[in-house]
């Protein structure tokens, strides 16, 4: 089938990189993906052949206000529409869509894909209808489909090959690819840090500054690494910094899969973590009504998460005064047992871009 998704970037790495990573497998798959973007300067990095048009089955599209005179009418109408995070699709699409109906074509299955969480109204509102009564596409109806943790929502993104590729990967190999110091390769711990700015984050490393076991941080650019040179004081010697360039999507995979720890933040990376297997903590983007404490809470009831992990998230997410108390051994293995027992719960639903398909096939 033709999919067309839209995608406005807010967070240029969780829209693009979730919108992405739904083209990609699609694609493989051997569906055809038209992805429009209205930033796509983050793929240059995060997939830089997607802008060359070297990723078969998928064309990135810049959505521009307004779209170039007849660019959409001149494009074979698609058989799925996906307007992520209910971005609402270019009112010229709309339009060329509501004139393409008055001549007897045939509307795509038009998609809401909403936001990633864990609370209860996914459930009872994924795969709701919502119908269009107004404009030139009067009478069509919207999907609700979530993302979601559990057999009653739509799944997460996941390849095909996953599980295959992490078994093969060589996390030592690739460490030496970045040129980390032999000192770095052989830490007893490895930590990443893909963050916005913890207010903990000065504590925490000057914690593990002074820990019996050594631990790398492998910073990523942006706002991560600036969080860390914003840090006041002296870092103990327990704790060594090595600022990452930018990675792929793929190579960011590896990261999370080299290290003991991972911090994430969003939605893309906190899926990429469960996935990786390895004790975690994710930094919610935060909501100015404070909406994404309740959303925390559902997230840690369902990863049915130790009190050391619950208490550790209250504190990197500033949600109260509980201190971050970095972890000792024991606790670390608590938490990767914990990550391990969800992905595991997770492997046996279907995944994000089948159930997709599937809707949509019913749909038809």
């Amino acid at each position: 089938m033709r999919w067309d998704i839209f995608c406005k970037v807010i967070d240029n790495y969780g829209d693009v990189g979730v919108c992405w990573r739904l083209s990609a497998q699609l694609a493989g798959r051997g569906e055809q993906v038209r992805l429009w973007l209205d930033d796509p300067d983050a793929l240059a990095w995060m997939a830089p052949r997607a802008l060359q048009g070297g990723v078969p089955n998928i064309e990135v599209l810049h959505w521009t206000s307004p779209l170039p005179s007849g660019l959409f009418e001149d494009l074979p109408l698609s058989d799925v529409w996906i307007e992520a995070f209910g971005c609402d699709p270019p009112p010229e699409c709309i339009e060329s869509l509501g004139r393409q109906m008055a001549a007897g074509q045939r509307a795509p299955v038009w998609i809401n894909l909403e936001y990633l969480s864990a609370e209860p109204y996914v459930e009872r509102s994924h795969r709701l209808p919502s119908p269009v009564m107004t404009g030139p596409a009067r009478g069509l109806t919207k999907w609700f489909f979530y993302p979601g943790f559990t057999g009653d929502t739509g799944g997460l993104l996941r390849e095909e090959d996953l599980l295959s590729r992490q078994a093969s990967f060589d996390a030592s190999a690739w460490r030496q690819g970045l040129d980390l110091s032999p000192a770095a390769n052989g830490a007893s711990l490895r930590v990443s840090l893909f963050c916005y700015e913890p207010g903990p984050l000065a504590s925490v490393l000057q914690q593990a500054g002074r820990a019996d076991t050594a631990s790398d941080w492998l910073v990523t650019p942006g706002r991560a690494a600036q969080a860390v040179r914003a840090v006041p004081g002296v870092i103990g010697p327990a704790c060594r910094l090595h600022a990452l360039p930018r990675l792929t999507q793929h190579e960011f995979d590896h990261l999370l899969w080299s290290c003991d720890l991972n911090f994430v933040r969003g939605e893309d990376s906190l899926v990429r973590a469960l996935w990786a297997g390895q004790a975690f903590v994710w930094q919610i983007y935060p909501q100015d009504d404070s909406a994404h404490h309740a959303k925390l809470a559902a997230f840690l009831d369902w990863l049915q998460a130790p009190g050391s992990l619950r208490d550790f998230h209250q504190a990197w997410n500033g949600i109260d005064a509980t201190p971050a108390i970095w972890p000792d051994g024991t606790t670390l293995l608590q938490w990767r047992t914990c990550t391990l027992e969800a992905r595991a719960r997770l492997l046996a639903q279907a995944d994000l871009a089948s159930q997709l398909t599937g809707f949509v096939l019913e749909k038809r």
